[in-house]
């Protein structure tokens, strides 16, 4: 099926609501289970451990037959998207993995963000679900995001650049590289460097 074809609703995750964390959850895995093996090699395992900590109105759903299908946070300042319970991730990973877990999110995903300032926004944790990918989701997702009012300036920070798909992807919707920041692990993560881009809207 084409894309043009795909009906496409985005909404904001408070919006719909509670009962669609768990749908919500699994995209967010289905993005970034990769990253989070080490935690639990389950996709339920991890779905049931994170659902608690995504803050559903800093994401922005792409529903296709009415399941998420792909999702984008957008944050300003010093919003947070993630905001995770040390307890929970303990209760659903054990103690050892779940108290790293804990350290590793608080570090990564918790208080970097830039200072306040007005018309500037973060894009982050752009994920799509396996079963809906290749339907336009993510592309509808950005879009939505990127036709709010009220921001004319987007980053999107630390892509791996071995994820071509999602480069190629921003770069066709306008944004630009702006910095890349080379890892030290390359022989066993598999990528050279996480690259930060920018889009500037008149």
């Amino acid at each position: 099926m084409s894309e043009e074809t795909v009906m496409i609703e985005v909404r904001r995750g408070d919006e719909l609501g509670e009962e669609y964390r768990h749908g919500i959850a699994e995209v967010f895995v289905d993005g970034f289970g990769e990253d989070l093996a080490y935690f639990a090699k389950d996709p339920e395992r991890l779905v049931t451990a994170i659902e608690h900590m995504l803050v559903l109105e800093r994401f922005h759903v792409a529903l296709i037959d009415g399941r998420p299908a792909a999702l984008a946070s957008l944050t300003e300042g010093g919003q947070e998207a993630i905001d995770h319970d040390a307890r929970t991730l303990r209760e659903h990973l054990g103690l050892a993995r779940g108290t790293i877990a804990d350290r590793v999110f608080r570090r990564h995903f918790q208080g970097n963000g830039p200072a306040p300032q007005a018309g500037r926004a973060e894009i982050g944790f752009v994920a799509s679900s396996r079963r809906f990918r290749g339907r336009g989701a993510a592309k509808a997702v950005l879009n939505h995001i990127l036709d709010l009012p009220g921001y004319d300036e987007y980053t999107l920070e630390d892509v791996k650049d071995d994820n071509e798909a999602a480069l190629g992807l921003y770069e066709r919707l306008g944004f630009r590289e702006y910095r890349r920041r080379r890892v030290n692990h390359t022989r066993w993560s598999g990528f050279h460097a996480y690259v930060s881009m920018k889009l500037t809207q008149d």
